[in-house]
């Protein structure tokens, strides 16, 4: 079982830039699965960026690659997500999410993992 804890939100102005970090418990963070997902009011939460267990794979959705940034850091627990050139549409509240694994396959959707983070907002102002 892991514990998930996003922090790194916060209020930031069109084309600037913020990073989340996601601070795991337990000590086989490196065995999981690790992904960003974002939920904007009235939307289904969506797939924003994952990473393989090994760090081997990644993969974006479109409308964010190019701009974010997903990394994971195993001897500190911690998931990471850079975001630069933020938008507008990019307002929405951010999740970090695990399963655990050691297959490679890509996990692009909510229901592939069982650990989720209580989520932190981002809002960009135009």
């Amino acid at each position: 079982q892991v514990q998930l804890v996003e922090s790194g939100g916060g209020l930031v102005q069109a084309g600037g830039s913020l990073r989340l970090s996601c601070a795991a418990s337990g000590r086989t963070f490196r065995s999981y699965a690790m992904g960003w997902f974002r939920q904007a009011p009235g939307k289904e939460r969506q797939f924003v960026a994952v990473i393989t267990w090994s760090g081997g794979d990644i993969r974006y959705a479109p409308s964010v690659k190019g701009r974010f940034t997903i990394s994971r850091e195993d001897a500190k627990n911690t998931l990471y997500l850079q975001m630069n050139s933020l938008k507008p549409e990019d307002t929405a509240v951010y999740y970090c999410a695990a399963e655990y694994t050691t297959s490679q396959a890509m996990r692009l959707l909510p229901s592939e993992y069982m650990y989720w983070g209580q989520g932190t907002q981002v809002t960009v102002s135009s």
